[in-house]
């Protein structure tokens, strides 16, 4: 990978990351249409370092709060019943569907799973279950208001971005909507509960970086995680003042054109559909 591709593929992971639109599809079609080679599961999971670190310097005394309450609630029985505290709980269970079907899924998520028609059929299926999420959403439920068994519902939604075209952000903001919380407290919930999943994730693919000749470089990596984490934190704040005062039709919209779109690519033989 040229320098001036990893510098294309870390714009594109800053900018797709917290948008409902999946940054794992825009840099497997990103490469796909300019004709580089797939950039590969262990690439994106490392970029996504950089969108995190976004995560973590923009939600920073929101994150230690939630360590430090949750840590020492732990030994002290009076600050369990603290938001914090249990906001700590909530995620940590929410991390668990990822994790364990990260680890058994590993091989498909790497290989099968980035299949362009399975990622177009994706980007156009829970594109609409976004729209119909948004239209019925009851848009009412604070963060504070989250319960064990919310966690774990936002948490297998969260999984289902193991497939890309899905989208993280996307899919725990649907399934956020469904329970009836407010659109900026399914964002909320969605960057916090990435953090643990994304970076377990991205530092198990370090390994993986400049390991042969077939993988990325060291050099080429650092330089596009560096961009995503610049633009991803401007993308942070942006998209947490629209979705205050918009809904999410032009991300549905988004999504369903260019699936059909790569659905064409790869029926004209444009494109070719896997890896």
């Amino acid at each position: 990978m040229s320098w001036s591709t990893a510098a294309v593929l870390g714009l594109v992971q800053g900018l797709t990351e917290f948008l409902p639109i999946s940054s794992s599809a825009h840099l497997r079609l990103v490469a796909s249409f300019a004709g580089w080679p797939d950039p590969g599961a262990a690439f994106t999971a490392v970029t996504q370092l950089g969108t995190e670190s976004a995560v973590l310097l923009y939600f920073r005394r929101e994150i230690a709060a939630i360590i430090s309450t949750w840590t020492r609630a732990l030994w002290t029985p009076h600050l369990r019943r603290d938001p914090d505290a249990r906001l700590g709980w909530y995620i940590v269970i929410g991390t668990i569907p990822i994790a364990v079907l990260g680890l058994a899924l590993q091989d498909p998520v790497e290989h099968a799973f980035r299949d362009l028609r399975l990622l177009a059929a994706a980007l156009i299926g829970f594109g609409v279950i976004l729209g119909v999420a948004d239209r019925i959403a009851a848009d009412r439920m604070p963060l504070e208001n989250l319960t064990a068994r919310h966690a774990v519902t936002l948490g297998f939604a969260q999984a289902l971005a193991l497939i890309p075209g899905v989208s993280r952000s996307g899919g725990t903001i649907t399934a956020g909507l469904l329970l009836g919380y407010t659109r900026e407290a399914a964002a909320r919930i969605s960057f916090l509960l990435a953090v643990p999943a994304v970076l377990a994730s991205g530092l198990l693919e370090l390994t993986k970086v400049g390991a042969s000749a077939s993988s990325t470089p060291w050099g080429p990596t650092a330089v596009a995680t560096l961009i995503a984490f610049i633009v991803g934190y401007v993308v942070i704040a942006w998209f947490l003042r629209y979705i205050s005062a918009h809904r999410f039709t032009a991300f549905v919209i988004y999504r369903i054109l260019l699936g059909v779109v790569v659905l064409a690519s790869v029926g004209a033989g444009a494109l070719q559909p896997g890896a």
